[in-house]
């Protein structure tokens, strides 16, 4: 595994972790191989807040489960209730800013892994925030609700002066270490947006610096559910169905994740890590901790 070396006076992020809501009741068997079909999965949908060393900008990657999960496309609620589970959010990323002293309206940028119900938040608070985004999420969303009653993205998600849709053909786009594309959005090495297919078209990840010195964290979105498909102790799961689109390109992502997890330099965190969450509060990493660098 090889990312850029820091550069002089190299600008890396801190990193906090923001509450985002909790989908209960999920069955496991859809995430992990070895699960039986009576087994459920309770998970946290964590986002994360980004500060610039240098310039204090702020970004947010991924917005957690709406508030009131009632104002979802029909679809999200049918498929969340199909499957058995609920939503719950006790605290959304909004109240989580708020709660350590940032206003959402006065965030720089917001990157989306992806369109899912339980990532997407409410961006209509984000007013002063750049969208980016994979361009194959515009696909999605210009045939989404209410247009398409069946759809579970709704058409009006993201503010359409301030959204910047990365085409697939993006000369920007580059090799990184073990990943065939990573794009450069500051244009200063701080900052990866990471191709990740498997789970669903236009789904990102973010590679991002925590030190001048090498350390980094990946922020996996939805490429993996559980840590145990990263430790490589489960493989993904088939029996109910599979939580990704494409399960032999999540497989061979998660594998690249398996690779950079073992680098002491380099900490991976999942959208619905359980077993980190659990760990970290109450203790340290929730904004306006921050999280550790390695």
């Amino acid at each position: 595994m090889s990312f850029p070396p820091p550069s002089a006076d190299q600008a890396y992020f801190h990193i906090s972790a923001l509450e985002g809501g909790f989908i209960e009741d999920m069955p496991l068997a859809i995430f992990i191989h070895s699960a039986k079909p009576h087994e459920k999965a309770s998970m946290p949908s964590i986002a994360f807040l980004l500060r610039n060393s240098r310039t204090e900008e702020t970004l947010v990657f991924d917005l957690g489960i709406p508030k009131d999960v009632k104002n979802t496309p029909p679809a999200v609620q049918k498929a969340v209730a199909a499957a058995g589970a609920k939503c719950t959010v006790p605290q959304d990323v909004r109240q989580s800013l708020l709660k350590g002293g940032l206003d959402p309206a006065k965030v720089n940028h917001v990157v989306l892994s992806h369109v899912h119900f339980d990532h997407v938040g409410d961006p209509t608070f984000f007013t002063g925030a750049t969208f980016i985004t994979h361009a194959e999420t515009r696909d999605l969303l210009q045939n989404g609700y209410p247009k398409n009653p069946d759809s579970q993205y709704p058409s009006d998600l993201y503010p359409v002066e301030r959204t910047i849709y990365i085409e697939a053909d993006d000369p920007k786009w580059q090799p990184l270490g073990l990943f065939p594309k990573a794009y450069d959005y500051f244009g200063d090495g701080s900052a990866y947006i990471v191709d990740a297919p498997g789970h669903m078209p236009g789904h990102i990840n973010l590679l991002a610096r925590t030190s001048a010195n090498g350390g980094w964290a990946y922020l996996a979105g939805d490429s993996a559910h559980d840590w145990r498909l990263i430790t490589g102790e489960e493989k993904v799961g088939t029996l109910l169905g599979c939580a990704h689109e494409c399960k032999e390109d999540a497989e061979e992502h998660i594998a690249r994740l398996s690779e950079i997890e073992k680098d002491e330099k380099v900490r991976v965190l999942l959208a619905h890590g359980g077993p980190w969450y659990e760990a970290s509060k109450g203790v340290k990493g929730f904004w306006p901790e921050t999280i550790e660098s390695l």
